[in-house]
């Protein structure tokens, strides 16, 4: 129980407010603890030191930390005390990525499938010279894969719905992907949905 909390996700922001990653909890408090962060209440935006943190009580619908003496209560964002510049806008290539990136979706037929129901796809396939890069692979249904096989969409009367790309970066793309509410107060829907549009 206690691990689970300690790996749920904590966005962190730079000094300027902007969202640079997502962390684990356990890490988050280790900065704070370290005083490389301070924790952001989301309610009232006020900051807090560890000192100021750990004296806080958890109310009964908060998670928290249980230590020896204490419980401390999980932070949901955090700010960082000296960083000010944005993080690289790379994202890395990979399956999980690409599965973000194409929304659980075929990029044929459009359907919203489980994993297990999709697979990459070259575009242009291996055979012909096409790569593994973002401009070449897309999630696709194993009937709309099937149906393409060996061929190009154009070859195979098939259309893509979307242009396949690079994503521009954000904390969507690290490793933990949930979202809490009180995020939505310094990432915008517009930030969020403009991520996964891409």
């Amino acid at each position: 129980m206690v691990s689970q909390v300690l790996q749920r996700p904590t966005l962190v922001l730079n000094k300027s407010w902007q969202p640079v990653n997502v962390a684990t909890v356990a890490r988050a408090l280790v900065m704070v603890w370290s005083d490389t962060a301070r924790v952001v209440d989301p309610a009232d935006y006020q900051l807090y030191n560890w000192e100021d943190w750990s004296d806080l009580q958890p109310t009964d619908d908060q998670p928290f930390v249980q230590a020896v003496s204490q419980r401390i209560r999980v932070p949901e964002v955090i700010t960082l005390t000296d960083f000010n510049r944005l993080p690289s806008t790379t994202v890395a290539f990979s399956r999980r990525n690409i599965f973000k990136r194409d929304r659980m979706s075929c990029q044929y037929c459009g359907r919203r499938l489980k994993g297990d129901e999709l697979t990459i796809d070259h575009v242009i396939p291996r055979s012909h010279g096409g790569g593994s890069t973002w401009g070449n692979c897309v999630l696709a249904c194993i009937k709309c894969n099937h149906g393409k096989a060996d061929r190009t969409p154009e070859k195979a009367g098939m259309k893509l719905l979307t242009v396949p790309k690079q994503p521009n970066w954000n904390p969507i793309y690290s490793q933990h992907s949930a979202r809490y509410e009180s995020w939505s107060k310094f990432i915008s829907d517009a930030y969020w949905n403009a991520e996964l549009a891409e």
